[in-house]
């Protein structure tokens, strides 16, 4: 095999194929990246549970495939000087030439190398890759570590004519996110479950402009952006029921300026940390809410402004789990709503769609 390729691009894909790479693994070559130069330059990454392949323009003088230790790999090409990098293997052993720098190192038999999945296409959505990278952010932080309810451990992507929804639960928050897609291919109707360790790669190989494309499979999904193609395998399993665990309809309603709560719970929840833990209690009046929390350090209190009122009601929250959606939350003013002190608090736009919809349980207050 030979090849000649600019550094900055054999650097780019590197580090995205070097994403799906195993850290550790009884196969030696599932450590490496596979490299494959026919007609265009290809660089895989794979651990079984998500594939990474990223294509490059490069000048193949000739064809071959070798599998080199991502890491070993990765630091050569990143190391090298901004020139034209030459690559030549003769067996296993490759030659790296760029500049006045050289490497020899041994490479292993790309036959060990695990076969990406092929996907069947049963249909597939495609939009803006900001688009979906936005929904991805903003959805992400609510999928479930919890390994008892498999399926939660993933977000679920729901097609539904012209609108893609994406939804994460994790048992005491929910995170949903609503766009229209650009095309759809297939059924007009279809859902998916995608693992999250494998969305926090789609988003970032979503960097760039352009449209991405989500093609759903009978086992695994493959995500499309420019030239690096993302394959994963599906969750299997009962999604939460998302529709009916939402409370519409809530007696109580209040507006308020996102930045200006967000600041306030920030400056209560100073003195909370992992050691130190204790929900935030929120009373919530006619035109402010008062914000209060005590540990074994001290107590801190604040006051925010809202529009309406809350009719007195006290309520208790995790901050890190109140903080995380009004961060994710993509307008400027929201609407939250409650229908008593143990149930969810709902938080939504004020004006214009509903594109996204948080909902956070409630924490249960201790007698003052």
């Amino acid at each position: 095999m030979k090849f000649s390729c600019e550094k900055a691009l054999l650097t780019a894909a590197v580090s995205i194929a070097s994403r799906a790479v195993a850290a550790k693994s009884s196969i030696p070559a599932m450590e490496g990246i596979l490299i494959e130069a026919d007609t265009r330059l290809r660089l895989t990454g794979y651990n079984l549970e998500t594939g990474i392949q990223a294509t490059v323009p490069a000048e193949i003088k000739q064809p071959g495939s070798l599998v080199l230790s991502a890491r070993l790999f990765g630091e050569i090409i990143r190391k090298m000087p901004d020139d034209m990098v030459v690559f030549t293997s003769k067996d296993y052993m490759v030659n790296i030439k760029c500049g006045m720098s050289e490497f020899n190192i041994l490479g292993t038999d790309p036959e060990e190398f695990p076969e990406l999945p092929t996907v069947d296409q049963q249909n597939s959505i495609t939009l803006e890759q900001s688009a979906l990278r936005s929904m991805i952010a903003q959805t992400l932080f609510a999928v479930s570590d919890n390994e008892s309810r498999p399926v939660h451990t993933g977000s679920l992507f729901e097609v539904d004519h012209n609108d893609l929804t994406v939804v994460s639960v994790d048992g005491y928050r929910l995170a949903l996110r609503r766009e229209k897609a650009d095309k759809i291919e297939g059924s007009e109707q279809f859902s998916f479950v995608v693992p999250g360790s494998a969305l926090s790669e789609v988003e970032k190989i979503c960097s760039g402009e352009g449209p991405v494309t989500v093609n759903q499979g009978a086992r695994h999904i493959l995500f499309q952006a420019g030239d690096t193609v993302l394959v994963c395998r599906r969750l299997e399993g009962e999604f939460l029921p998302y529709r009916n665990a939402i409370p519409r309809n809530n007696p109580i309603q209040i507006q308020c300026d996102t930045r200006t709560l967000l600041s306030s719970i920030e400056r209560v929840s100073l003195i909370i940390s992992e050691k130190l833990k204790s929900p935030l209690r929120c009373v919530f009046g006619d035109g402010m809410v008062d914000i209060t929390t005590k540990t074994a350090i001290g107590d801190a209190a604040d006051q925010c402004p809202i529009d309406g009122d809350g009719q007195g009601l006290e309520i208790g929250f995790n901050n890190k789990y109140l903080m995380d959606a009004l961060k994710a939350a993509p307008a400027d003013k929201l609407r939250l709503e409650f229908s008593s002190s143990v149930a969810p608090c709902v938080i939504l736009p004020a004006e214009g769609e509903e594109t996204f919809v948080y909902m956070v349980l409630p924490v249960r207050l201790k007698a003052n």
